[in-house]
């Protein structure tokens, strides 16, 4: 079932975002070569803790961290562990979920570590346009395939990278994975018509070579690339308005300017 938030719960989940966003901001100061992901872990746990947020994440589904902490060719769900120690030219991604007061809002970044590589900054270029490119279709009386399918055209037509097709975006709010999920493919005018208060994550997950993922690693989680190459994930939670898409993770006002909500 699709629920739209009433303005209260809105205004609420852009209270957790806020919390979010900040906790990137935060580990844009301690991401550097030499640290292990554990350090991020932490990070994030101390952060929450003193904005009386809670890390989602733990305990969802067996899940023990805050942060799902996937590098280079790990598309997504990696574990942060205190052996991996970053170095110059790593491709990170952190993704992770916030519940403030029981209003949700899920959030992942990718991070260039130390000094990086053309094929890096390019991969990291492509796929935050095309989470925002995503974003400019989550228009009242659009459809999910119009959402995928502009994502889809840009990196894989435009650019020749893979569209991860095994993990989608989702429903969020009350719940951490709520309808409609929201796919980063497809065709436009197909699909769910998209109504104002629905909020939910547009999360493309793009590699730089094949789309297909792996997902046989031990741990039961973590994803893959099935080439090896390197894999980049931008994330928002997001509500739709009369008023167009307005982003509630957002680390950055003047580049999203636009996508702000009113107060």
């Amino acid at each position: 079932m699709i629920t739209l938030k009433s303005p209260r719960e809105i205004k609420e989940m852009a209270k957790s975002g806020a919390i979010l966003a900040g906790m990137h901001r935060g580990l844009r100061k301690i991401i550097k070569p030499g640290i292990s992901s554990w350090e991020i872990e932490l990070f994030a746990r101390k952060y929450y803790k003193e904005h009386d947020a809670i890390a989602a994440q733990i305990g969802f589904e067996g899940y023990k961290y805050a942060t799902c902490v996937s590098i280079n060719d790990e598309i997504c769900h990696g574990f942060p562990r205190k052996n991996l120690i970053l170095k110059d030219g790593d491709l990170l991604k952190v993704d992770t979920v916030v519940d403030y007061h029981g209003a949700m809002s899920d959030s992942c970044w990718s991070y260039a570590v130390g000094k990086s590589t053309p094929e890096v900054d390019k991969l990291m270029a492509v796929t935050k346009k095309a989470l925002y490119l995503g974003i400019d279709q989550a228009q009242v009386g659009n459809r999910l395939g119009d959402i995928g399918a502009a994502i889809q055209h840009y990196t894989e037509d435009e650019n020749g990278y893979g569209d991860v097709r095994e993990f989608v975006g989702h429903g969020i709010g009350p719940t951490m994975h709520e309808s409609p999920n929201v796919p980063h493919y497809g065709e436009a005018g197909h699909g769910l018509r998209l109504r104002a208060g629905m909020t939910i994550t547009i999360e493309p997950m793009i590699n730089a070579g094949t789309w297909k993922a792996e997902m046989d690693d031990p741990n039961g989680w973590t994803a893959r690339t099935a080439d090896g190459s390197l894999s980049c994930q931008y994330e928002h939670t997001l509500v739709i308005t009369d008023d167009g898409p307005k982003i509630l993770t957002s680390q950055d006002s003047e580049f999203d300017q636009k996508y702000l909500l009113n107060d």
